[in-house]
């Protein structure tokens, strides 16, 4: 079962990738969700450089924590696009590319993407 949900997973992040790419004016925002943390990074493909990133399992983020936020729930996931918003800003970036990594848009994904909205980027 286990293998079945990895390979629909990997194949919708492929058709996703076929027709989502970032430039430099417009990166992509690509987010991969583990089972216990949320990373987002904005990706420039044609230079193939990561211009920011963000996470739930890193020292900024392990400072911001309470007991309402966590890596692994909404919250967490909400604050990291807050914060992938707030580097992104300072880099220069407003509008962005969302790839979903062949995610549902759904729980942890959409919230951050919801967070990213409200800290300022538009996608």
């Amino acid at each position: 079962m286990k293998l079945v949900k990895k390979a629909a997973r990997i194949r919708r992040h492929k058709r996703v990738r076929g027709k989502v790419s970032g430039t430099p004016q417009r990166p992509r925002l690509a987010v991969y969700r583990s089972l216990k943390h949320i990373y987002a990074q904005l990706i420039d493909d044609v230079a193939g450089n990561t211009l920011a990133a963000a996470s739930t399992n890193e020292p900024a983020f392990n400072e911001k924590v309470t007991d309402a936020v966590k890596g692994w729930n909404i919250a967490g996931a909400e604050s990291v696009g807050l914060m992938i918003a707030e580097r992104a800003k300072a880099a220069g970036i407003i509008d962005v590319v969302y790839d979903r990594g062949g995610n549902p848009y759904h729980g942890r994904v959409k919230a951050l993407a919801d967070g990213a909205r409200k800290g300022g980027l538009n996608f």
